[in-house]
C-alpha cells in the first residue's frame, strides 16, 4: 500500500512540475482546441466528438477538454486551467475571444452572391461530367489515388480530387467527408489572399511596388522601402518567429492577439528587403490589413474577396474567418470543400480566366511562380514551387498552395492538372513525390 501511495505521489509531483513548466503554453493549447472545435462544428458541421478524436488528437492539444459548448460557442480548458472561449458569427466564422471582447456588438457580414446556372463542375455546381480521356491510364490513376488512402493511421488522407483539362478524372473521400464538406486549408489561405492582390492589380488599383509603410514617419528607412512585392515574397527583412511548438510570434498572433494584422508591422527590420527569405504568417495577415486600407468602407473590404473571386467562380462553400478586430485571417483560416479548392487551382491553371472572364492578368502566374531570392527555388509569391526539384519525379513547373498537415492544391501546367489532397499528415508520412508521380505517370 505504501508503495502505491509513493508511486501516486511521484506521479502527482511529476504532473505538477509538467503543468508549471508548460503553464504559459496552456493558453495556446486551450485556445487551439477551442477555436478548432468551434470552427469545425460551426462551418463543417462535424461532431465535436469526431474533432476531439481526430483533429485535436495531437501532442499537448489533446490535453484540452471541452467545458461548455453549443451551436455558437465552445469553452475549453486544460485540467481546469486557462479557460478559453470561441464564438461563431454568421458569415464571419469563429474567433477566439478575450475578456475585452464585446459580444453585444452587431457585426457586419459579407454579402454572398450565388452563381446561378446549370453548368457542371467547374463552371457550375450541377455535378461533374462523366468524361473519359483516351490518353489516361485509369487503372494506374486509380491505383495512385487509392494508395494515398492506405494505412490511414500514418498517411491520414481524407480527400483527393484530380482534375485534368478542367474535368474531374478521380475523386475519393474517407467516411465522414463528401464533395460538399468544407475543409480548413490552413496556409493554403495565404495563396487566396495573394490572389486578391492579383485581382486588384488587374483592376488598376494597386501594383507590386506599392509601399505600405511609406506614409509612416515612425518607420526606419528599411521599413519605408518595403514593397508589396517584398511582402508577397516573404522577403521584407522584418523579424518573425514561425515556431508552432512554443510561445512565439505566430502562436501569440493566432491564439492571443485581437488584431492579427498588427504584430508583423511592429517588428524590427533585421535585414534590408530581399536580403533574407523568412516564411511568416504575420506577413500575410499584415497584407490582410493593407488590403483593408484599400477600401473606403469596412463593408467593401468584407465583400471584395467574395464578389471578385470566391463567389464569382462558384466557391460557395468557402469562408474566410475574421479576427476580433474584423480582419480576414489570410494566413490560416480559409475553409472550402475539396471541389471548391480545385476550382481555385483551375482558375490559376487557366491563368486567371474563368469561363471567358479574366479575373487577373495572365502574367500574374509568371510573377507568383518566379522563385524568390534565397528560397532555394521552393517559394514564389505566396505560392510554393518545385522549381528547385524538391519533388524529383514531379514536373518542375508544378506549384502549390500548402497548408498545415498536408492540405494541398497542386497545379501542374505541363500536364493540364490540378490535384487536391487534404488530411492530417504531410511529408514524410504522406509521400507527396510518390503520390504526384503516380498521378502524372497515368497521363500519356
Amino acid at each position: 500500500m505504501k508503495i502505491v501511495k509513493r508511486i501516486l505521489l511521484v506521479l502527482f509531483v511529476v504532473l505538477i512540475v509538467a503543468i508549471t513548466y508548460n503553464y504559459p503554453k496552456l493558453n495556446i493549447v486551450s485556445g487551439y482546441a477551442s477555436k478548432n472545435l468551434a470552427s469545425t462544428n460551426f462551418i463543417a458541421e462535424r461532431l465535436f466528438s469526431d474533432v476531439v478524436q481526430s483533429d485535436n488528437n495531437m501532442p499537448l492539444i489533446k490535453l484540452a477538454e471541452m467545458e461548455n459548448a453549443d451551436e455558437n460557442k465552445v469553452v475549453t480548458s486544460v485540467f481546469g486551467l486557462m479557460e478559453r472561449e470561441s464564438i461563431c458569427r454568421d458569415g464571419l466564422g469563429c474567433v477566439l475571444i478575450n475578456e475585452d471582447y464585446d459580444k453585444t456588438i452587431i457585426l457586419q457580414k459579407p454579402y454572398r452572391g450565388q452563381l446561378q446556372n446549370n453548368l457542371p463542375f467547374p463552371y457550375g455546381n450541377n455535378g461533374a461530367k462523366d468524361t473519359v480521356f483516351t490518353n489516361i491510364d485509369y487503372e494506374r490513376l486509380n491505383a495512385a489515388v487509392n494508395k494515398a488512402f492506405e494505412n490511414y493511421e500514418v498517411q491520414k488522407t481524407r480527400t483527393v480530387l484530380v482534375a485534368y483539362k478542367g474535368q474531374i478524372i478521380a475523386e475519393n473521400y474517407v467516411e465522414g467527408f463528401s464533395p460538399e464538406t468544407p475543409i480548413l486549408g490552413w496556409s493554403m489561405t495565404k495563396s487566396v489572399l495573394a490572389t486578391l492582390y492579383g485581382i486588384l492589380e488587374y483592376q488598376g488599383k494597386i501594383d507590386t511596388e506599392y509601399r505600405p509603410f511609406a506614409e509612416d514617419i515612425r518607420m526606419k528607412n528599411t521599413k519605408i522601402e518595403i514593397t508589396l512585392n517584398h511582402l508577397l515574397r516573404m522577403q521584407s527583412g522584418l523579424a518573425w518567429d514561425e515556431d508552432y511548438a512554443s510561445i512565439s510570434d505566430v502562436t501569440e498572433m493566432l491564439f492571443m492577439d485581437a488584431d492579427m494584422t498588427a504584430k508583423q508591422a511592429q517588428k524590427q527590420s533585421i535585414a534590408a528587403p530581399t536580403e533574407v527569405w523568412n516564411y511568416s504568417s504575420g506577413t500575410t495577415n499584415l497584407l490582410s490589413g493593407v488590403l483593408r486600407k484599400q477600401f473606403k468602407t469596412y463593408q467593401a473590404y468584407l465583400d471584395f474577396p467574395y464578389a471578385e473571386l470566391i463567389d464569382k467562380i462558384g466557391m460557395h462553400s468557402m469562408l474566410i474567418e475574421t479576427d476580433m478586430a474584423g480582419n480576414f485571417v489570410g494566413s490560416s483560416y480559409g475553409w472550402a470543400s475539396t471541389r471548391d479548392w480545385a476550382k481555385f487551382g483551375l482558375l490559376h491553371l487557366n491563368k486567371g480566366n474563368w469561363n471567358g472572364e479574366q479575373l487577373f492578368d495572365p502574367k500574374w502566374i509568371d510573377y507568383i511562380t518566379k522563385p524568390t531570392k534565397n528560397s532555394d527555388g521552393v517559394y514564389g509569391a505566396h505560392w510554393w514551387l518545385n522549381a528547385g526539384g524538391k519533388y524529383p519525379d514531379v514536373p518542375r513547373d508544378m506549384y502549390s498552395a500548402n497548408g498545415f498537415q498536408g492540405q494541398r492544391v497542386f497545379i501542374i501546367p505541363s500536364k493540364d492538372l490540378v490535384v487536391v489532397r487534404t488530411g492530417l499528415a504531410e511529408d514524410p508520412d504522406f509521400d507527396i513525390n510518390g503520390f504526384l508521380s503516380g498521378v502524372v505517370d497515368a497521363i500519356k
